[in-house]
């Protein structure tokens, strides 16, 4: 018979799972809707956020690998490849913002694309706080840590969405890779956090 210890862990992983199944469909589905959104509007920025959806992708995937398994080698592993994740990321979010305010590069109105990074704003929020509750209830490292990802894709996403309005209704099409700047120093953080084993 299982103890009630080991129930509740098991409903925690499934909730886990879960998690990262929700996440993983919504970013498929979302890169479909960045590649039209982008084409359209010739916009970098949602050009960029569709392969950051790449990276969260990647980062749930390596969650639930996993979550399937035990040991702390994978998890260390699963930490690293996550890290590699954060990294990867920071180095778009750099070179993307300074091509933007280098060239000058002036995107169309995208109605899309706004409405897009606005509910993938809210939905990768919600996600992240369910990550952090369940990877915190399990003491699972590895699902704290891309909630963490889960959080910058929706902080991400605020910062697309601002400068998507802002080009569209006061033609301040330098928003956008400003704000970038700011989710390079919130995913350069999360490098080193993960490099220095503090979660």
């Amino acid at each position: 018979m299982p103890t009630v210890k080991e129930i509740s862990r098991q409903a925690l992983l499934r909730r886990g799972f879960a998690l990262e199944y929700a996440t993983l469909g919504w970013n498929v589905v979302g890169i479909g809707v960045l590649a039209a959104a982008a084409v359209s509007a010739r916009s970098v920025a949602l050009a960029g956020f569709g392969l950051d959806s790449l990276i969260e992708i990647g980062a749930s995937t390596v969650v639930i690998w996993e979550l399937s398994g035990t040991g702390e080698s994978r998890q260390k592993r699963a930490l690293r490849l996550i890290g590699v994740g954060f990294a990867l990321l920071a180095l778009y979010l750099l070179a993307q913002s300074t091509v933007v305010l280098a060239t000058g590069f002036h995107p169309h109105h995208s109605p899309l694309g706004i409405a897009w990074t606005a509910v993938t704003a809210v939905v990768m929020f919600a996600l992240a706080t369910g990550k952090a509750r369940t990877g915190t209830a399990l003491d699972n490292p590895v699902l704290k840590t891309e909630g963490q990802v889960t959080l910058i894709d929706g902080l991400l996403a605020t910062a697309v969405l601002a400068g998507l309005v802002l080009n569209s209704l006061a033609g301040l099409w330098w928003a956008d890779p400003l704000a970038g700047y700011v989710l390079v120093y919130y995913a350069a953080r999360e490098v080193r956090e993960i490099s220095s084993g503090d979660h």
